[in-house]
């Protein structure tokens, strides 16, 4: 493997003191010339002509040609006919729909985030809090000006601050490598190592990371090696022969997205990809890659009806190249960048997605649980009086809910195409759409795993997310939104605080039912606990409008039992059904325990109870 390949393919700038100019390589094996066009040479064909190599790449040194000069590649094909394409490996691009690459050196910005890069090191996220906030940089904040876009800089100015009082523990970029169709939202990418230069320069967006370094923010981004676009000026057909997408449609077009697909079998297409990888981690200093729709990349008959797909050399579906690529990516990435994360979007029951490599894994950090998402959201858009009947829809995730490491989405993927925004999916009156918004986010933040959220649903934005604008941010003059982004926050915090709601999220000894038959209440009660069971929560969750009194329930401890937070008071804009700050414990037995709590349950509220610690257990902790 070299993962390496963007140190000596692309642009490169040169100035020996004696020589200045750009080096510049291409990987073209099937190219009868190779010319760099740019302003010096008109665009033309004939000028600046690359060497060829016996191992296809085409090289050369062009004199005086510095940073910020936009150039392209002429390649003459086989067939005599002359076509131009952006570098595979250029770091900066045109802004589109412009579409030639641009010289840069990255080797001028001074980074000053060394404490947060040496604490990423040494940290164990599983056991940590992480709290994503996921967003697209074009249309969380628009300016007020003629400009369509805030720079990388000035959504520094404003994003960071937000998710860091939000209590967000990282962002997740949609794809920001460079792409050019805006309807994709970056998911057809052309430049897999170039920022999109919609919100400015390469020093621009580092600038973005090493600020959110500094305010304790880690940074994910989108990446997608599974396809790539048609688009001429990109990869596709790059020297007239499918280069880096099989010649086959039946193995390289993808008919879901009329993509093409790469070719991961071939070497020097592993090392772009891989190389890619490395980049952002090195460059960059990102803080992991989520890999987007893995589920295609590892069946070779996904989206495929009989006869469209050709089996793997055993007969089977599985795309056996792709398979081994995921594993070298994440071995590669995890084995040179400790403490980063790889997180895959895969939607079906895969094994071992989230496992070592060396344990028969794929070698992911974590795993988005898609069923967790669609069971979860189906429920909450039922009717509460018909939720009695399908009470196993949420407590069926424990029969897998610790096979992986997983991720609790609620993702931009459930707020577009026709599915609504997350409370617009809310059943019942306005005042039960936000107290099931509440309840929906409340029941993510206390579930074992980590929490992602798409911007927008942290304050109960009514509209589907639309990338050709802002979100809806006078929405928050009303206090019912504003009530949803208080809870939110406080969540947030308590996610972030509290052991037990962090620590052992992908450990079965952090969870237990407590209460998951009460079908005819729709009640689910569920225990969350902390290493050696130091910390025991209660959280409770009436799934119906109905306030409950006296609701008995049976707690691991005897002692006064905090409430933590109620998901129905006044402050996130409910009814304040509650119990006035907390309860004591009565040696009645219930649910298999020989102490319970006795409850009044909030309509459509959720309550997390915290039993306070006797000066003997905090002293010396025991476990639960």
């Amino acid at each position: 493997m070299n993962c390496t390949a963007y140190d000596w393919l692309g642009a490169h700038i040169i100035d020996d003191g004696q020589t200045s100019g750009t080096r510049f390589a291409v990987w073209a094996p099937n190219a009868q010339e190779v010319c760099v066009l740019s302003d010096r040479n008109g665009w033309k064909h004939g000028a600046f002509y690359l060497n060829s190599s016996d191992s296809g790449i085409w090289s050369g040194f062009v004199p005086g040609m510095e940073s910020g000069e936009a150039y392209k590649y002429s390649l003459r094909l086989q067939s005599g006919q002359i076509i131009e394409k952006s570098d595979p490996y250029a770091f900066y691009a045109e802004i589109p729909p412009k579409t030639a690459s641009i010289i840069y050196d990255l080797d001028t910005y001074q980074w000053s985030d060394e404490s947060w890069m040496n604490e990423r090191r040494q940290k164990n996220w599983f056991s940590a809090p992480i709290n994503v906030y996921e967003v697209h940089l074009g249309s969380w904040k628009r300016p007020g000006d003629d400009r369509k876009y805030f720079s990388y800089r000035e959504l520094a100015d404003r994003l960071i601050e937000y998710a860091s009082d939000m209590g967000f523990t990282h962002l997740q970029l949609m794809p920001i490598t460079e792409f050019p169709f805006d309807g994709s939202w970056g998911y057809q990418s052309t430049g897999y190592f170039a920022p999109t230069s919609r919100y400015g320069t390469p020093i621009d967006f580092m600038s973005f990371v090493n600020r959110c370094h500094q305010a304790g923010i880690g940074v994910l981004i989108d990446w997608v090696p599974g396809h790539f676009p048609t688009d001429g000026h990109g990869l596709g057909q790059f020297d007239g022969t499918s280069l880096y997408e099989h010649q086959d449609s039946r193995l390289g077009f993808h008919p879901d997205w009329n993509t093409y697909i790469f070719n991961y079998g071939r070497t020097e297409v592993r090392d772009f990809l891989l190389s890619s990888a490395r980049f952002w981690c090195e460059k960059y200093h990102v803080d992991g890659l989520r890999v987007d729709a893995v589920a295609s990349m590892l069946y070779l008959d996904y989206s495929r009806e009989d006869g469209e797909w050709i089996p793997n050399k055993y007969g089977g579906r599985e795309n056996l190249e792709a398979i081994q690529f995921l594993k070298d990516f994440n071995t590669s990435l995890h084995g040179e960048f400790p403490g980063i994360l790889t997180i895959a979007e895969e939607s079906t029951a895969w094994p071992a997605v989230s496992r070592p490599v060396y344990d028969g894994g794929l070698g992911f950090s974590l795993k988005w649980d898609m069923g967790w998402m669609n069971d979860t959201l189906k429920y909450m858009q039922l009717d509460p009086i018909h939720r009695r009947h399908h009470q196993n829809q949420l407590s069926f995730r424990s029969l897998y809910g610790f096979t992986e490491n997983f991720m609790l989405p609620l993702s931009h993927d459930e707020v577009v195409h026709g599915k609504r925004s997350l409370i617009s999916q809310m059943p019942g009156d306005q005042w039960q759409q936000f107290a099931n918004l509440r309840l929906l986010l409340g029941y993510q933040g206390t579930t074992p795993g980590k929490k992602l959220l798409f911007m927008g649903g942290e304050f109960g934005q009514w509209t589907e997310w639309n990338h050709d604008t802002q979100l809806d941010w006078a929405l928050l003059e009303f206090d019912t939104h504003g009530g949803v982004k208080r809870f939110v926050h406080d969540l947030n915090h308590l996610v972030i605080k509290h052991p037990a709601l962090h620590e052992l999220d992908h450990q079965p000894e952090g969870f237990s039912w407590i209460q998951a038959d009460d079908a005819a209440n729709s009640v689910f009660v569920f225990a969350r606990y902390s290493s050696e069971g130091q910390e025991a929560l209660i959280v409770v969750m009436n799934m119906t409008p109905v306030p409950r009194e006296g609701y008995r329930v049976g707690v691991p401890r005897s002692g006064f039992y905090k409430e933590l937070l109620n998901s129905d008071a006044k402050l996130y804009g409910g009814t304040d059904v509650g119990n006035g700050g907390g309860v004591e414990s009565e040696a009645v037995s219930m649910h298999g325990m020989a102490d319970s709590i006795q409850l009044t349950l909030p309509p459509l509220g959720m309550l997390i109870m915290r039993a306070e610690p006797t000066r003997k257990e905090a002293a010396k902790p025991k476990k639960a």
